[in-house]
């Protein structure tokens, strides 16, 4: 592996001196207190009214903001170690996550709705220009795919704007799941890289395989399913063709997952997790091909993916990437164990009990809620002190 190189930044900052560092804080706080506000926006506590309509703001939030501040964080951090060139720090940090936290600041405020467009707009643009040169000119030319998944990204920002500012009628749902299947497969490319190597340093003896052709299946017909997936929500007819892609990608990656696993791995909770999480992802996809063929509603679907596949694997990301670029052991405490059990059982409450007590939807909804909050304020009580503090080791980053 590339050297990683020395960070410009200087010692007395070191929440700018790595990417992951100002991201994860900011990703965290975003998760918990977005959280919050929706379920005080349900309650009739705060006005729904906004520059994104009710559900658009949520689903908006917790995608383009606490996911892309994680994706952000993950590649700031990972792309100088996969490419042993420069990605910012400082000044130049500092900027980027000014430009995130006003995009999530911008709609409360009574701005022009356009420059609240740009402002969003603005942060996944910039983030692509800041990796441009170690993603296009590294090593590795299969790093360029995060620069099309940014370029999505913005593409997926753009419907929900369009409809924001009164220009189009229906477009921002299709953003929003644009946007959801674009995280899903920058995670599907997190995964097939890491979790092998985690899997095989963690657990002695074990020799985890990833076959060509499950990886080539899996990216062809992610690409297809999201793509199909997207034009549903504008109401083109191809309902069954994204469940059929659904149900063979939800196939696929129990294959996937097979390679890889151990059952020596459950008894790792910072390797758990992210198996979990991929648990996740392959029951939602299993229950989006249902939801496409009218057998089941759209939401056990669509929050087993959310809240399960994206937030029980970045969360798990997180907690990971914090510790070992902190210097410090690969364990998880009791504080994280107890965060990463109250986001599974917030998707499972999210997921289930709808489903079979429909009567009590509104009190799983905040159950459900009360428990993500709880994730995340766990995950801050522990790995905020370590985000704003120097390595343990005295190395940079």
């Amino acid at each position: 592996m590339p050297a990683t190189p020395t960070p410009s930044v200087r010692r007395e900052w070191p929440l700018l001196a790595l990417g992951f560092r100002p991201f994860f804080l900011a990703a965290a706080l975003s998760g918990a207190l977005t959280l919050l506000a929706w379920l005080a926006m349900l309650r009739g506590w705060i006005p729904m009214d906004g520059y994104y309509a009710g559900t658009n703001w949520h689903a908006h939030e917790l995608l383009f903001g606490y996911g892309l501040a994680v994706i952000a964080g993950f590649l700031l951090t990972a792309v100088r170690n996969w490419t042993g060139m420069a990605t910012a720090t400082g000044a130049e940090l500092g900027a980027l996550l000014l430009l995130w936290a006003l995009g999530r600041v911008a709609p409360l405020l009574p701005l022009p709705g356009v420059l609240v467009a740009v402002l969003d707009l603005s942060f996944p643009v910039a983030l692509a220009a800041s990796l441009y040169q170690p993603l296009w000119r590294g090593p590795n030319p299969d790093n360029r795919a995060f620069l099309a998944l940014l370029i999505g990204m913005c593409l997926a920002a753009i419907l929900v704007h369009l409809q924001a500012r009164g220009i189009t009628a229906g477009t921002a749902l299709a953003g929003d799941r644009l946007m959801l299947g674009l995280t899903l497969l920058t995670l599907l490319v997190v995964a097939g890289r890491v979790m092998p190597f985690f899997t095989r340093t963690a657990v002695p003896g074990t020799a985890p395989k990833s076959r060509q052709w499950v990886e080539r299946l899996t990216f062809g017909l992610a690409l297809l399913w999201v793509g199909a997936d997207s034009a549903t929500q504008i109401g083109l007819p191809v309902a069954v063709p994204a469940a059929v892609l659904a149900a063979s990608l939800a196939l696929v990656q129990g294959l996937r997952l097979a390679g890889w696993h151990d059952r020596h791995v459950w008894g790792l909770p910072i390797l758990a997790v992210l198996y979990s999480g991929y648990l996740w992802l392959i029951l939602g996809l299993t229950l989006h091909a249902l939801a496409h063929l009218g057998v089941l509603a759209p939401f056990p679907a669509l929050h087993a993916l959310t809240i399960g596949a994206v937030g029980v694997f970045t969360l798990g990301m997180m907690a990971r990437v914090s510790l070992g670029h902190t210097g410090r052991a690969m364990v998880a405490s009791r504080l994280t164990v107890m965060a990463f059990v109250a986001l599974n059982l917030a998707a499972a409450v999210r997921v289930f009990a709808p489903l079979a007590w429909p009567s009590l939807y509104g009190y799983w909804l905040t159950a459900s809620g009360t428990l993500w909050v709880l994730a995340f304020a766990l995950f801050l009580w522990v790995y905020a002190p370590l985000l704003v503090s120097p390595r343990t080791d005295g190395q940079p980053g």
